[in-house]
């Protein structure tokens, strides 16, 4: 049975409680729907950028929005890493607002399967491995950590799932998660794509616990800031079976609590920005449509064009805005298109 040793240090308590008391903050504020919009897809392209370029993904983050963006068909592997990781982002977040996702070995090889799609042997993609595996030093191609048995693989993992779902009303759901991150680290297993499937997984955990962390912030891009302190506190050196009874959680978890400190200071620091983004600030011409909305129902592009002077083609691109910013959708076809409203005019205010 697995019981991870760490310690409650000042430290630790202290981060927990700063990271509360930012949830808290933060839940209590209330932005338009377009903003959330615009940071919900801020922080999936940081997030995409950042766990994949742990793993070295070359793609700087300009390059990983343009191809969020354009989603090549023939894509070369380094965006196939991006797509992929984003795709995951995407289904997860949606399994969470469905309350289906439950953390278990299915679903953390559904998320293996998901990040190295057509980037891995197919008998190697969303399944535990099958042969040893040794972590290396980047810089020196030294080994410098023996992962566990693959015969061990599915037992541990299966132990740290056990402990997690046993503790969750025992123990802090900070504390539950970092414990997660790094255990799966050490199991390693899979032959390749551990971090992203990790990293993924964790933020499901987080959210299911109550700590969200899919709308508005990235917590990989602090990681991803120094990636040589990262894998230093994640990762172990020497061997399994010398190292697992002895191994202490405690500097990992201060680490951990931190980056989520940071990440949420840096959203903090860049909301009000945000609100008043051009690509969120909906102009008076916006405003009439959607209040004429608020209160007939429905709106056809010859009601529009009553309450505006805009070209007929500019009205077609101001419809195209409010469906991409989902505060409206298109029913009916030809001459019988009518838009209908997603949102009320006050949760705009």
């Amino acid at each position: 049975m697995f019981s991870p040793k760490y310690s409650i240090t000042e430290k630790l308590l202290a981060n927990i409680k700063r990271i509360n008391s930012l949830v808290i903050g933060l839940n209590y504020k209330r932005f338009p729907y377009p903003v959330l919009v615009n940071l919900e897809r801020s922080a999936r392209d940081l997030s995409t950028f950042a766990s994949t370029s742990i793993e070295g993904n070359p793609l700087p983050l300009t390059e990983v929005k343009r191809i969020l963006k354009s989603a090549p068909s023939h894509a070369r592997d380094s965006e196939k890493e991006v797509l992929n990781y984003n795709q995951a982002l995407v289904e997860l977040d949606k399994k969470l607002q469905k309350k289906d996702a439950i953390l278990s070995l299915a679903l953390i090889l559904h998320i293996h399967r998901q990040v190295t799609k057509d980037l891995l042997p197919p008998l190697e993609s969303g399944n535990l491995r099958q042969r040893p595996v040794v972590v290396n030093n980047p810089q020196t191609s030294q080994i410098v950590y023996l992962p566990p048995d693959y015969k061990d693989v599915q037992p541990l993992i299966e132990s740290l799932i056990e402990f997690i779902l046993n503790n969750k009303n025992k123990i802090d759901s900070l504390i539950l998660a970092g414990i997660f991150h790094k255990q799966v680290v050490i199991i390693h297993p899979f032959m390749d794509g551990n971090g992203r499937t990790t990293r993924l997984a964790t933020k499901m955990l987080l959210a299911q616990m109550g700590v969200n962390t899919f709308k508005l912030f990235s917590f990989e891009n602090y990681y991803n800031k120094n990636v040589t302190r990262y894998f230093q506190s994640v990762g172990e050196q020497g061997n399994y079976y010398e190292l697992a009874n002895i191994i202490d959680f405690t500097h990992w978890l201060e680490y951990f609590t931190e980056g989520i400190i940071d990440e949420l200071l840096r959203v903090q620091k860049t909301l009000p920005q945000a609100i008043t983004s051009p690509e969120t600030n909906l102009q008076p011409h916006l405003i009439k449509l959607l209040g004429y909305l608020q209160v007939n129902g429905f709106i056809a592009d010859r009601d529009y064009a009553k309450l505006v002077n805009r070209a007929k083609a500019t009205r077609a691109l101001d419809f195209k805005k409010l469906i991409i910013l989902k505060l409206i959708e298109r029913k009916g076809k030809g001459r019988a298109t009518f838009y209908v409203t997603k949102a009320t005019l006050a949760s705009l205010k």
